[in-house]
């Protein structure tokens, strides 16, 4: 699991690739957290393009960055998942919480 962050304004995204489970989360989780916490964004963009995997630790992933956001008085957006990713996060009632974004950008 691998992360890579950008800033573009008050616009921070996190591009994930790999696999999202309990051995490869915290690392990525904490330098997320890290830049959040020193940009200070509106909006964070988690882009999932190139997940291969993800069981519930990237639930906890948006759901731990929602509630970081939220504290900033930003928020978070997902985008890119998979249909399967996507149909397990609004399974899980991320959906109240982020905007969840297909690559055709439907929610």
């Amino acid at each position: 699991m691998e992360v890579k962050i950008e800033l573009t304004g008050q616009v921070m995204t996190a591009y994930l690739s790999g696999e999202i489970d309990h051995h490869s989360i915290r690392p990525v989780r904490e330098e997320i957290d890290r830049f959040a916490e020193g940009a200070i964004p509106k909006l964070l963009l988690l882009d999932f393009t190139d997940v291969t995997f993800m069981d519930s630790s990237g639930i906890g992933l948006v759901m731990g960055r929602y509630k970081l956001l939220k504290s900033m008085g930003g928020e978070v957006k997902v985008t890119n998942p998979t249909p399967h990713i996507k149909k397990v996060m609004h399974l899980a009632g991320l959906d109240r919480l982020a905007v969840i974004e297909d690559k055709e950008g439907k929610s």
